[in-house]
């Protein structure tokens, strides 16, 4: 009996150490960090602006309409080929350390890397005219490089 229980012990022991050395091979494939991207679409800059509604001096909250007219007037001339407008609730700390939660909306640009230098002065006056007509504190930007296909 003894020499069956030793020899269950290590056919155990075999088949952990097998799985102890297959394992990482096998997860290895599903690695997505070091999978190569894929090769379809162009190269391109999305950056995402953040526009928040309420204003610091206690005035009245920006509205849809003021917003969709601001994106109309101050947005589209210089982005014309697309854009897309999402609805959001955010926070943020402000200047002084307060919790602000308010009604806010992401802008999302997509921009061939080649016009990128171009795009950006264009975004930065995009988000220094919200600020200076909507008296906010800042808007939010965010950039990442990606491929696209239209």
């Amino acid at each position: 009996m003894t020499m069956h229980f030793t020899r269950n012990r290590a056919a155990l022991a075999i088949a952990g150490l097998l799985l102890a050395v297959a394992a990482p091979t096998a997860y290895a494939g599903l690695d997505t960090e070091t999978s190569p991207a894929p090769t379809r679409g162009t190269p391109y800059v999305e950056t995402q602006l953040f526009f928040g509604t309420e204003r610091p001096d206690g005035g009245p909250a920006v509205t849809d309409r003021q917003f969709m007219a601001f994106v109309d007037q101050e947005v589209t001339p210089n982005f014309p080929d697309g854009l897309t407008v999402q609805n959001g609730r955010g926070q943020w700390r402000d200047a002084h350390g307060k919790i602000e939660k308010e009604r806010s909306y992401e802008l999302i640009l997509l921009y061939p890397v080649a016009s990128a230098g171009a795009s950006d002065r264009r975004i930065e006056e995009v988000r220094r005219t919200y600020e200076k007509t909507f008296g906010q504190e800042a808007v939010g930007r965010v950039d990442d490089r990606t491929r696209a296909d239209f």
